[in-house]
């Protein structure tokens, strides 16, 4: 089964729940989808749709923090949001996890003592590795700690 239909699926039993903040989320992330497999003219791989989720929940986090602490209706809004959205995304990669990944980096890349001038080279390789399943700010965090 497709993201979009099971989050239509999930969408219905929202409504007949009458659940809806859950509803007008999972519409939002169904707009979201369709939209990128019209601009794609052709139905959406399951990594496309991964990708359309978590830029989705980028947005919603990047709202979360831009919006002032007294506008306590957006951040309640918004982590309810991130909470529904982060049901239908891939389960993230942890930190150790991470580090596994970039010791695979660095001894194909033959690298033993990281400089902070082979930082482009390793996340050049790294990234495609782990896009999608882990997040981007921390990887980066993790290869600078490197040096």
């Amino acid at each position: 089964m497709s993201k979009i239909d099971e989050v239509r699926k999930d969408m219905v039993a929202a409504m007949k729940a009458g659940e809806k903040e859950r509803k007008a989320t999972l519409s939002a992330l169904l707009t979201a989808l369709k939209n990128k497999a019209i601009d794609k003219r052709e139905d959406l791989t399951a990594e496309e749709e991964i990708q359309v989720i978590l830029k989705e929940i980028k947005q919603t986090r990047e709202t979360l923090e831009t919006t002032p602490k007294d506008r306590t209706d957006i951040i309640e809004e918004h982590s309810k949001r991130l909470k529904v959205l982060e049901e239908y995304a891939p389960k993230m990669m942890g930190e150790d996890e991470i580090r596994t990944v970039i010791a695979g980096v660095l001894s194909d890349l033959g690298i033993d003592a990281p400089a902070p001038k082979d930082k482009g080279r390793i996340m050049k390789e790294l990234m495609p590795k782990v896009k999608g399943k882990a997040d981007g700010k921390l990887v980066s965090e993790l290869v600078a700690s490197l040096f």
